[in-house]
């Protein structure tokens, strides 16, 4: 059944489902397979099951099931996507290749290593190239409302949701930021052995478990996120870099 909100003023929502609560949305689902909340030019999309709201990784990690249906073998995912789609990926025959973040750099990765499909997880984009090379929303919507009644959706869905990501930042000035990252870099790698440096500084913890720390391209922010498949796991992993990061900013200021 397909519902349509026609009446913006009744409308609780904001402009971007990844950060909204989607209430109205939650509401209106819970006796329905599935809602998809998009922004406003159809780009982002988050998907709604059983009247909770699922993180955009798993809309990402929806949309490469079925891509995986469909024969796609080579996929490219943003440096700071979930784990568990790269793992799923892996798991039923594919390649992944990582990309720094931002729709451009992922579609650039997909056409420098020929992947059928790309995406990013903090956002729910996903890129088919036959389609386009651009996120949809709408196309990633249709791809995944196909597979819903299918087991192979159930099983993805119970896999990828055993992990739980962090997502935050810090405020500093931009001009402190390429310092705090050189100074970070350090404490990085003495803590967690080594470090990749694809975008910002990134400490493999565990085969379950990352953090991920980049400056912001348009805020006077730094970019925080952490994973793992522990809730507890995760909350220790990104509290202990944000405290890595106010060090290095207090030697470096």
């Amino acid at each position: 059944m397909l519902q349509l909100m026609t009446n913006a003023k009744k409308s609780s929502r904001g402009p971007d489902p990844t950060v909204d609560t989607l209430k109205d949305l939650i509401a209106n689902t819970k006796n329905r397979d599935i809602g998809f909340a998009f922004d406003l030019d159809g780009d982002r999309l988050v998907i709604v099951i059983n009247g909770e709201k699922k993180d955009p990784d798993v809309t990402l990690g929806m949309g490469v099931v079925k891509a995986l249906e469909l024969g796609c073998k080579n996929f490219v995912l943003s440096q700071d996507t979930s784990i568990s789609v790269e793992k799923y990926i892996k798991q039923n025959g594919g390649t992944v290749f990582r990309s720094k973040v931002g729709e451009a750099n992922v579609t650039e990765k997909m056409i420098e290593t020929k992947s059928q499909v790309g995406g990013e997880g903090s956002s729910g984009g996903f890129i088919l190239s036959d389609f386009n090379y651009c996120r949809d929303g709408i196309l990633a919507s249709g791809l995944i409302a196909s597979i819903i009644k299918k087991d192979e959706f159930a099983d993805a869905l119970n896999f990828m949701e055993k992990y739980h990501i962090i997502r935050d930042k810090v405020e500093y000035d931009s001009e402190h930021h390429d310092n705090i990252l050189k100074a970070l870099h350090g404490k990085m790698k003495e803590k967690f052995g080594s470090v990749e440096t694809l975008d910002g500084i990134k400490a493999i913890v565990d085969e379950d478990s990352w953090a991920l720390v980049r400056k912001s391209n348009t805020e006077n922010s730094i970019r925080v996120s952490a994973e793992s498949n522990s809730l507890e796991k995760v909350r220790n992993i990104h509290q202990e870099i944000k405290d890595l990061v106010k060090e290095s900013y207090e030697q470096i200021k």
